[in-house]
């Protein structure tokens, strides 16, 4: 079994996860820092305050005006504004995420694949772009 483990450790695809892991962890502050400072206060100001996570109900039937006076008076809530909040988190940092890389894919520069063969008219098999006579078919091409 310490064998196995050795040998699973000294594949490069655990290097490669460990790489991507750490990476990873760097984008998202990245990101992050991009959706909290640049792209919520645009949109609290359209929501007219943007932030749910103080949304509760108290389970114990009492009313308290804040989150934070219903946890000290030691009641039972359900904070369904987290919920809703790390939806709306969610959705904006896939979307960002999403627009960074369809950025990123058209900043590539595109391989040009030359063309060497092409699709005889008559029996539509591949040959090569310098043929006279299919040599599937033997029609002679122009």
């Amino acid at each position: 079994m310490l064998k196995e483990f050795k040998e699973f450790i000294n594949r490069g695809n655990v290097m490669d996860l460990a790489i991507g892991v750490v990476l990873g962890a760097a984008f998202t502050a990245i990101v992050n820092a991009l959706v909290e400072g640049i792209i919520m206060p645009f949109v609290g100001l359209i929501t007219g305050g943007g932030n749910m996570s103080g949304l509760f109900l108290a389970l114990d039937g009492n009313e308290y005006t804040s989150l934070q006076q219903a946890q000290e008076a030691g009641a039972a809530v359900l904070q369904y504004g987290l919920l809703i909040q790390a939806i709306i988190d969610f959705l904006i940092v896939s979307f960002v995420i999403f627009i960074v890389v369809k950025q990123l894919n058209k900043l590539k520069k595109q391989p040009e694949v030359e063309v060497t063969t092409k699709e005889c008219p008559f029996c539509k098999s591949e040959i090569p772009l310098s043929a006279t006579r299919c040599p599937h078919c033997t029609s002679e091409l122009n």
